[in-house]
């Protein structure tokens, strides 16, 4: 598409394709607890623009990028995607 990138890319898997032309992608991160000395898992769900050339589906691996805001939620556009859990 035409649609200019900057700032941040993101890798994550899709977790949701309900909306029009737009994934929810989600990655999971790990966060460090001082008080036990251990790591806990943290997610972030992020809403992204998916291109109509992109045939995505639930469990794609993807990287999304930082975007003008397309919406009230939307700052992302997919640029990749690299394939399922296969």
């Amino acid at each position: 598409g035409s649609l200019s990138v900057r700032g941040q890319t993101i890798v994550g898997d899709v977790a949701s394709t309900e909306m029009d032309k737009t994934v929810v992608v989600e990655r999971e991160y790990d966060v460090k607890v001082e008080k036990y000395d251990r790591f806990m898992k943290r997610r972030s769900r992020i809403p992204a623009h998916a291109p109509l050339c992109m045939d995505l589906e639930v469990g794609d691996e993807v990287t999304i990028a930082e975007t003008r805001p397309l919406s009230k939620t939307k700052s992302h556009v997919v640029v990749a995607s690299h394939g399922g859990e296969d």
